[in-house]
């Protein structure tokens, strides 16, 4: 069908067709308002609640024999009541995609319990599944409240990822376009535009407000944007697409372990959290437990050793393989911020620049979400590293591969996708 300017023009001149527009305008900046505040408010407690049973796990540390424990009753909760929420935010991929059934609510407290037992415990996870995981189920529920059809319902996932998203990272952009991303740009209404990405900067100051605090990182230095330079940050890509290809993978093999040897599967945390405690005393170190923001942030001004990256790699894929809750990206957050650091002495660039490098790449190519992460490298080292962040975030994508640690995006990956102009 051919555009014609002309009757768009027209169209849009009517007082109807205004008057139309400005009900929308009125109806979804409502709705966005709304479920911001919702969202916004409910990953603040998270957050807070989050940071107290780290505390806590920091202060008396012999809870982490207590995994095993902790491990068979999310394994417990899950079995006998989780239902479809078992498949985390891989539901909500297949709701927008394949609509059935409004997300149980159940999801959300579910996956707050099992992702604070997680962490009070040590299990080595993150944060962003959880909150994706909330985000969507709190805006769904608003579907039949409103009364909204099958594409506006899309329109309220899309809205719930990105609040969810930015309120727990403090990264609105990013948020909007890691919503975006992950369904892979299908069935793209430019009328969720507007609603998506108002919900985020709702949603981000509201988690401002209840006085949440992000994490600050900071990179000191920019080097000339010589071929010498731009070679090697390929270089550091395309290792860090690598390494999202053995997260993704690693996680898929401790889950076909645990699968095809444990017919239970509320045993399968409680053995998988056995053995997570054996080799966590093998090391002889805590700093794979939990989110490990401060590694993270060491890793800007310090040299991390080769083996730091790959340890994370193998807790973290241990601890989501055998059924443990929470997110995948703070933990990839962790392994590409501290191998960027490894490397930045051998190809001659700041060790600041390389770990935020790597803190973006690698979460770009495990998630398939290029430019959300090049907007989230913007957002928090500074706009000045945008070249640097795109071409390290977009090799590592296409090195990567084509799966993704969300199994049901995967699936969903054609080459067609749908664009509705309406």
């Amino acid at each position: 069908m051919q555009f014609n300017y002309n009757n768009f023009k027209e169209a849009f001149t009517t007082e109807h067709s205004l008057r139309t527009l400005l009900s929308l305008f009125i109806r979804w900046g409502f709705i966005a308002i709304l479920v911001g505040t919702a969202i916004g408010s409910v990953s603040a407690l998270f957050l807070y609640l989050l940071e107290l049973v780290t505390e806590i796990r920091i202060d008396h540390s012999y809870l982490l024999y207590g995994l095993p424990i902790g491990g068979l009753g999310i394994g417990l909760l899950y079995h006998y009541y989780g239902g479809d929420a078992n498949k985390g935010n891989n539901l909500i991929i297949e709701e927008y995609h394949t609509p059935e059934k409004t997300i149980p609510f159940k999801m959300f407290p579910l996956v707050l319990i099992g992702t604070l037992t997680t962490h009070l415990f040590g299990g080595s996870a993150g944060r962003e599944g959880t909150a994706v995981q909330m985000g969507g189920t709190i805006a769904d529920q608003f579907t039949k409240l409103f009364k909204l059809d099958p594409q506006d319902r899309n329109i309220l996932l899309l809205m719930g990822v990105s609040a969810g998203f930015a309120s727990v990272f403090g990264t609105p952009i990013a948020g909007i376009f890691f919503a975006f991303e992950l369904m892979l740009f299908k069935k793209f209404n430019t009328k969720a535009i507007l609603p998506v990405v108002v919900t985020a900067y709702v949603s981000h100051y509201i988690c401002l407000s209840w006085g949440v605090n992000h994490t600050i990182y900071t990179v000191d230095a920019l080097p000339s944007y010589s071929l010498t330079t731009l070679a090697s940050i390929a270089f550091a890509g395309i290792l860090f697409g690598l390494t999202a290809y053995l997260f993704i993978h690693s996680t898929k093999l401790w889950n076909k372990l645990f699968t095809n040897f444990i017919i239970y599967p509320p045993l399968r945390p409680f053995i998988g959290a056995i053995i997570f405690i054996i080799l966590i005393l093998w090391i002889g170190s805590t700093d794979y437990l939990g989110l490990g923001v401060p590694v993270i942030v060491n890793s800007f001004t310090h040299q991390m050793g080769w083996s730091v990256f790959l340890l994370k790699v193998l807790f973290t894929s241990l601890t989501l393989g055998a059924g443990f809750k929470g997110g995948e990206v703070t933990p990839l957050f962790f392994i590409g911020a501290t191998l960027g650091s490894f490397i930045s002495v051998y190809l001659g660039l700041p060790v600041s620049l390389m770990a935020a490098l790597g803190f973006v790449a690698v979460f770009a190519g495990a998630t398939k979400t290029p430019i959300a992460c090049t907007f989230m490298g913007i957002e928090l080292f500074g706009i000045e590293y945008a070249i640097l962040l795109a071409l390290a975030c977009f090799i590592a994508y296409i090195v990567s591969g084509k799966q993704s640690v969300y199994s049901s995006q995967h699936k969903n990956n054609t080459k067609t996708s749908v664009v509705k102009l309406n």
